[in-house]
């Protein structure tokens, strides 16, 4: 993957295929971060599930490393998010999540049963994909949309 994840990711965070340490260790590097194990394991586990809560993503890094605390988590969750590397979404009623796909100012839809949360993207394609009826002097640059309604599951158990 290399310099294509890298480019490609930082400019709408997709991907395809699951990218390597080495991508992660470009990732890091790139927005002048050490290389930890700890951050290793988290990118690799949000990569590996989109829309992950901060229990999965602790109990998956576990999983990997072995005991580390939530503390750690929570720290490079939010090191992570700050330098743009991992996005930070919560619906309403909903949990904390963390996804991989970064700098496209895509929305979600979330199911109101289960919770299911997936990607939708812009219709218009370019952020903030909206205009606000009144800015109130503010340039805005995104805009968070979020659909609600019911999953195929949930929609064909409801039946």
């Amino acid at each position: 993957m290399g310099d294509r994840f890298l480019i490609h990711s930082r400019k709408c965070g997709r991907l395809r295929g699951m990218p390597t340490t080495t991508d992660f260790e470009q990732l890091l590097r790139g927005v002048q971060l050490r290389i930890t194990r700890p951050r290793l394991a988290v990118l690799s586990a949000v990569h590996a599930n989109a829309h992950a809560d901060t229990e999965s993503v602790i109990g998956m890094v576990r999983a990997d490393l072995g005991e580390v605390s939530h503390q750690a988590v929570y720290d490079v969750l939010r090191a992570l998010t700050e330098a743009g590397l991992l996005r930070r979404i919560q619906p309403p009623g909903s949990v904390a999540r963390y996804e991989a796909r970064v700098g496209d100012n895509h929305h979600h839809v979330v199911c109101r049963s289960c919770g299911a949360i997936e990607d939708v993207d812009c219709a218009v394609g370019e952020a903030p994909c909206l205009t606000a009826s009144e800015a109130h002097g503010f340039v805005i640059d995104e805009a968070e949309v979020v659909y609600w309604g019911r999953c195929p599951a949930c929609s064909t158990a409801a039946n």
